[in-house]
């Protein structure tokens, strides 16, 4: 009989395995690959589903979202032609490849792996959460990496306190309903001396007035309803700004009121500036915010050495070390 070797356990599935926790009991969960985790305390299943756990029972306000990544599943990952993405992360972050190599980072609101495809490149190990079904695509797209994600919410997240080296969520709990007590959630699972950054969008430049008009009818539409209406309305306005933006004298005033009244991205890409602004008309809930703001929250949590990153509004702050 052939003698068939255990198979080997990643670092990061052994560190999964230390800090899972039950959603109702707060014991640590027991890992089948074919089933998903069990609490052997009070029995309760988190169960696989297309590759992975799920934590939630349903996408809620999310929703969009999973259609959205599902749609555009690689649109903004980096390649070796284009490191866009790398570019972004870098400046709503402030952090840098030895920040990240070798430590232990959540990424909250994944997406389809976006920046946690920058993250691992740099040496992370990245844990990767969101509440729609994106997390499925960020699975498939980082399979080959040091990653793993889950279908799970920010406001009830399956891990023991203190799990983590980093915490980062870029551009994602402004679409929470409460985006304060979404960041301040997070200090829970960050170990002392750990990093809790931010990006959020800005209060301060008001351009997006007339986009939150438009998106309070927006956000009721089914997405697939509203991502046909975009694929029409997109590249007209896109075309009429850049039309009139030839005319002499009053041109260029008139394509701005046309962005101004109905704003869409101005991306060269087409299938990014369609992505870009399907994900401002398509959330039900969209926050602004500013730096004053957030370092009360930051405050409030007891972070110390706070910094900004270069696009408004990116925060990081350090959980102090207990003394």
């Amino acid at each position: 009989m052939p003698i068939t070797e255990p198979p080997v356990q990643s670092p990061l599935s052994a560190e999964l395995q230390a800090i899972l926790r039950c959603l109702s009991c707060g014991s640590k969960l027991e890992s089948d690959q074919a089933a998903g985790f069990l609490c052997p305390a009070c029995k309760r299943v988190y169960p696989n589903a297309q590759g992975i756990a799920r934590f939630v029972d349903a996408q809620y306000y999310a929703a969009s979202f999973g259609f959205q990544w599902h749609r555009y599943q690689k649109t903004q990952l980096d390649h070796d032609e284009l490191r866009e993405s790398e570019r972004h992360f870098l400046a709503k972050t402030a952090l840098r490849p030895e920040d990240l190599k070798g430590k232990l980072v959540l990424d909250v609101g994944c997406g389809m792996g976006r920046f946690a495809e920058v993250a691992t490149r740099w040496g992370a190990r990245v844990v990767g959460v969101d509440l729609s079904a994106a997390a499925e695509v960020a699975a498939k797209n980082l399979a080959d990496r040091d990653f793993v994600a889950f279908q799970a919410d920010v406001f009830a997240l399956p891990f023991a306190p203190e799990s983590f080296d980093i915490i980062y969520s870029i551009g994602v709990l402004h679409h929470t309903p409460d985006c304060e007590a979404a960041v301040k959630a997070l200090d829970k699972y960050l170990k002392p001396g750990g990093l809790l950054v931010v990006w959020l969008y800005s209060g301060y430049n008001k351009w997006y007035r007339f986009s939150d008009f438009w998106r309070r009818y927006t956000h009721r539409m089914k997405p697939k309803t509203l991502h046909g209406i975009l694929k029409v309305a997109v590249p007209f306005f896109y075309n009429l700004q850049q039309g009139l933006k030839r005319v002499p004298l009053v041109g260029g005033p008139a394509a701005g009121l046309v962005h101004h009244v109905f704003p869409v991205n101005r991306q060269k890409d087409p299938e990014a500036r369609m992505l870009d602004t399907f994900d401002w008309y398509s959330p039900k809930y969209q926050s602004k915010h500013t730096y004053e703001q957030v370092f009360k929250w930051y405050e409030a949590m007891g972070m110390e050495d706070m910094r900004v990153g270069e696009i408004s509004i990116a925060v990081r702050g350090r959980k102090p070390v207990r003394g």
